[in-house]
C-alpha cells in the first residue's frame, strides 16, 4: 500500500510500528552518549582555531551553533493556509545560519574533517590533545597537512562543507558531485581551490566513484556520507546545544510538553544523528520526524520495507529529481535506516511545489530565506493535526521544532528564483 503511494508520487505519512521505549533502545545501540560527548570535547578543542580561522565565530567562544528562534507568523501563515489549529509552539532551529558553510553538513561534514586533521597531527608529533588547537592555523602544520587529501561524494552541501574546511586547513581535496549539484556551489567550491569533478548521473554514483579513486591514495581519507559513524556523531552533537537553548528560552520538556522535531533528509546521515543525539538527551519525551521530497523518497522507501539501502527508488521507477538538491538521494544510508529503527517516530514525504510555497510563506512572514530543502519540515505540524497517521503526536502543549537545514549562502539571484517559484 505505502509502496504503492510513493510509486504514485503522492504525499505519505508512515508512522514507525518498530520504535521502542527509548531507554530499551539505548541499551541495544552501539552507540551512546559517551561518544557523543566524545565528539563535543573535539569540538571544544578546536574552539581556539575556529576564532583564529572563522572570525565570525568568535562571539560564540569557537562554536560552530545555530540560532533557535521562535516563528509565530509562520505558525499563524500555516493555520490560516490549512484552516487547522496547531497544538503548541512552531520554533526554528537555524542550521541554515551555521557558521562555515551555512548549512546542517557544517556539522558532520566539518566534524569528520576536523576529526582527521587531528589523528594526522597527533600522529605527526604535532600536538598533544591538551595543546592550544589554535596551531592549526601556522603554516607549519597547514605543510604537513598539505601531504594529505579528503575526499567526498556529494550532491552539494556536504561538498561546500568538507571543501571548504579541508581547503582552510590544508588538505587536498576533491569533491564528486552529481548532477542535482547547484552550479554556485561547484563555483564557491573552484574559488577556495577545490577540485570538483561533476557526474551527469546521481548521487549514489558521485559517491561510487569517489570512493574508488580514494582507495587508490593511501593518503586520502574519503568521508563516507552512507555509512560514516564519524559524520553521525558530528551531528549528535547539536541535541547537547539544543538542550541549553531550550532552558535558556524557558521550555519545558517532559511528558507533559513533548518535542516534536521535523528533519528535512536525504541519505540520512543529518537527521540521523540529530535525532540520536535528542533521543539520548530527551529520551520519549522527543518525537523525530524524516521529511523527503515525493520524488526522492529513500528513507521512507528503505524504512517502511524494512529493505532499508537494498531498494531505490529507481526500483519503484522514480528518479530522484528534485528542486531539494540536498535531499536528490534514491538510495537511503542502511547503517542510518537500521541504527533509527527503534528511535524514529515516523517520515513523511512532500511535493516540490510546497516545499517552494512554504519557502515563500517564511519569507514574507518572518523574513527568513531558507533554500526549499531546509522547508520540508516545515509541513510536519500540519500533519500532526491532519493526518491519521500522525493524530497520535498531536499535542496542545508541544514545542514544534523544524530543523531548517540551509539557505544562508545561497547567492541572491537564486534566492529570488526560489521566492518567485513559490509565489
Amino acid at each position: 500500500m505505502i509502496r504503492e503511494k510513493l510509486k504514485n508520487l503522492e504525499e505519505t505519512c508512515w508512522r514507525n510500528p518498530n520504535i521502542k521505549d527509548a531507554s530499551l533502545a539505548i541499551s541495544e545501540c552501539p552507540l551512546g552518549m559517551k561518544e557523543v560527548l566524545d565528539a563535543a570535547a573535539r569540538w571544544e578543542r578546536f574552539a581556539p582555531y575556529f576564532k583564529v580561522a572563522f572570525p565570525e565565530t568568535e562571539s560564540l567562544g569557537g562554536i560552530i551553533e545555530s540560532p533557535f528562534r521562535e516563528i509565530p507568523k509562520m505558525k499563524a501563515a500555516l493555520e490560516e493556509a490549512h484552516n487547522i489549529k496547531i497544538g503548541g509552539n512552531l520554533w526554528l532551529k537555524m542550521d541554515s545560519h551555521l557558521p562555515v558553510s551555512g548549512s546542517i553538513k557544517a556539522r558532520g561534514g566539518v566534524y569528520e574533517v576536523l576529526k582527521t586533521a587531528e589523528e594526522i597531527a597527533l600522529r605527526e608529533g604535532l600536538i598533544t590533545k591538551e595543546s592550544d588547537y589554535s596551531i592549526f592555523a601556522t603554516d607549519a602544520v597547514k605543510q604537513v597537512l598539505s601531504k594529505y587529501s579528503v575526499a567526498v561524494g556529494s550532491t552539494g552541501n556536504l561538498g561546500l562543507s568538507i571543501g571548504i574546511m579541508s581547503a582552510k586547513l590544508g588538505f587536498r581535496v576533491t569533491v564528486h558531485m552529481s548532477a542535482d549539484a547547484r552550479k554556485w556551489k561547484k563555483d564557491m567550491l573552484r574559488s577556495k581551490g577545490v577540485e570538483v569533478i561533476e557526474y551527469s548521473a546521481d548521487y549514489s554514483e558521485a559517491v561510487r566513484q569517489g570512493r574508488l579513486l580514494a582507495e587508490s591514495d593511501p593518503y586520502c581519507h574519503f568521508i563516507d556520507d552512507e555509512n560514516s559513524k564519524t559524520l553521525f556523531l558530528g551531528y549528535s552533537v547539536a541535541a547537547l546545544r539544543l538542550k541549553e537553548q531550550l532552558r535558556e528560552a524557558g521550555i519545558a520538556v517532559d511528558s507533559a510538553h513533548p518535542l516534536n522535531v521535523y528533519l528535512p533528509c536525504g541519505v540520512g546521515g543529518g537527521p540521523g544523528g540529530v535525532a540520536f543525539g535528542l533521543k539520548l538527551v530527551f529520551g520519549n519525551n522527543v518525537r523525530c520526524f524524516f521529511a523527503e521530497p515525493v520524488n526522492a523518497c529513500c528513507m521512507i522507501l528503505g524504512m517502511s520495507t524494512g529493505l532499508h539501502n537494498k531498494i531505490s527508488t529507481e526500483d519503484i521507477g522514480i528518479t530522484a529529481k528534485t528542486t531539494a538538491d540536498g535531499l536528490a538521494v534514491g538510495r537511503a544510508s542502511g547503517f542510518v535506516g537500521k541504527l533509527m529503527e527503534p528511535f524514529m517516530s515516523g517520515c513523511y514525504t512532500l511535493t516540490d511545489e510546497r516545499m517552494c510555497r512554504m519557502l515563500t510563506k517564511l519569507a514574507d512572514a518572518e523574513d527568513i530565506f531558507l533554500e526549499p530543502s531546509a522547508l520540508a519540515g516545515m509541513y510536519g505540524p500540519v500533519l500532526c493535526e491532519t493526518d491519521e497517521e500522525f493524530s497520535p503526536f498531536k499535542s496542545q502543549n508541544a514545542t514544534h521544532i523544524v530543523w531548517a537545514t540551509g539557505g544562508s549562502m545561497v547567492p541572491p539571484e537564486e534566492m529570488k528564483k526560489y521566492y518567485l517559484s513559490g509565489k
